[in-house]
């Protein structure tokens, strides 16, 4: 299927690796130019190149933290104007509700609630005014099923999907959509090095944690990085106009909820 989107340029966060590289992969793949970033330039600018050899786009690296005012700033200084945005940023550390102070909520918040509506504000209204717009909101499959000693990520990026909400129903007119992709167990750096965490902790072998976890999800593996980019291709694509304001599981049926 052709996605209709050759030639748009997109903002990916967090894309140097796991979902946010699956992501741009996946949009250049479509002929998309990405403009992607990371806090490490290093892994960045290996990805970019990957890209780049594997689609022939045009691809931008901006080394940045967005979760910083200066950050968001060199992002959109770099492409003022996207026809995409993919916002993700790393979730809040996991711990008990007790130990949590003030700080660690603010921080969580400004990471996984503020930063994305600051991008969003900051490109949505040039979006509808061009007629064409696809935002989506990397979060977590603890916005339908909360995750115990995840509490600061359950609370920040609920936030943002009811910030969002209303946005999302007033830029459909202008086709610009506004969806949540909420990603359960994927081969990532991040689960594999919470994986051996765990083993390290019960003093097991990587390999029987690995399987364990993976028999916890119901399609019994973990999801790839490819198939989470080719989900959030199809929303940016121009088929996918009909689809806004939906939080959007990827998770293997680990929901236990109603369909």
């Amino acid at each position: 299927m052709d996605l209709g989107i050759k030639g748009r340029t997109a903002i990916v966060c967090a894309a140097s690796k796991g979902l946010g590289k699956g992501c741009a992969m996946a949009l250049a793949k479509e002929g998309v130019n990405v403009v992607i970033s990371a806090r490490g330039k290093e892994a960045l600018e290996v990805t970019a190149d990957e890209i780049r050899k594997a689609t022939g786009v045009e691809v931008t690296t901006v080394v940045c933290d967005v979760t910083t005012d200066a950050g968001r700033k060199a992002l959109l200084a770099a492409c003022p104007n996207p026809d995409i945005l993919i916002n993700n940023a790393g979730g809040p550390p996991p711990g008990d509700f007790k130990d949590f102070d003030e700080a660690a909520w603010r921080l969580a918040v400004e990471g996984n609630m503020i930063t994305p509506i600051a991008l969003i504000k900051a490109v949505v209204y040039g979006m509808m005014d061009r007629g064409y717009g696809r935002i989506v909101n990397i979060t977590s499959a603890s916005i339908k099923n909360p995750i115990a000693s995840l509490e600061l990520s359950n609370g920040a990026r609920l936030g943002l999907t009811g910030a969002v909400a209303v946005l999302a129903r007033k830029t459909t007119g202008k086709n610009v959509t506004i969806n949540g992709i909420l990603p359960g167990p994927f081969d990532t750096d991040r689960l594999r090095n919470t994986t051996k965490g765990l083993a390290e902790k019960a003093g097991r072998p990587l390999a029987d944690v690995e399987a364990e976890r993976k028999m916890a999800v119901p399609a019994k593996r973990f999801g790839t990085t490819e198939e989470f980019g080719a989900t959030v291709a199809f929303l940016c694509s121009a088929h996918a106009g009909y689809i806004t304001g939906q939080n959007i599981l990827i998770d293997g049926g680990g929901y236990p909820g109603p369909l």
